[in-house]
């Protein structure tokens, strides 16, 4: 069954300028400028006004349909990542072995040391427009952060996943790096 016009609108807060050109969306704000391209998808992407977006599908399958929210949920995640920008933070768990975790590059290396008493050094690099550091007031804290939600994320992923335990029953060998809080750079009032 065919939905014959499916559209959502996307006001565009005061304090961003937004544009669309041929399916990519491009975002400016206090923190920098995103971009983000939706091609991929068969939609109507275009500027009704100078601060309203609209995402429309015409003909529409029920997958098809989907995609149009998922596209302003991108979107407004973009507008949240240009004003506040995102923020995950990440603990170091151990049982015995400390894990020792040093910052190089300028925030975009990380180089995880004695995980499980190993001798191998992990590398993870941090995806463009990312920075990791170390907490400042909290023991064994990564604070991984940046304006892209998918960079953002992406990076914390890969540095979960550094530290996977082979070869061991992982109910009982918990070590590793978790992220353990998701917000913002700029906490809104």
């Amino acid at each position: 069954m065919k939905e014959l016009n499916t559209f959502k609108l996307v006001k565009v807060p005061d304090n961003i300028t937004a544009s669309v050109k041929c399916g990519v969306v491009t975002v400016k704000g206090s923190r920098g400028e995103l971009k983000k391209s939706f091609k991929h998808l068969a939609l109507d992407i275009y500027m009704v006004d100078k601060n309203t977006i609209k995402v429309e599908k015409w003909f529409g399958k029920k997958k098809q349909i989907a995609a149009v929210r998922t596209v302003c949920s991108h979107i407004e995640n973009m507008f949240k990542g240009v004003t506040l920008g995102f923020q995950y933070k990440m603990r170091a768990v151990y049982a015995h072995f400390p894990i020792n975790c040093a910052i190089s590059e300028g925030g975009s290396l990380i180089e995880v040391r004695n995980f499980l008493g190993e001798k191998y050094i992990r590398k993870v690099r941090m995806a463009p427009g990312v920075t990791v550091e170390n907490s400042k007031g909290q023991k064994d804290e990564l604070v991984v952060s940046g304006n892209s939600i998918d960079a953002v994320s992406q990076s914390a992923a890969l540095i979960q996943q550094s530290t996977t335990v082979k070869n061991k029953d992982i109910r009982k060998f918990l070590d590793g790096l978790y992220v353990s809080e998701k917000g913002t750079v700029i906490v809104p009032e």
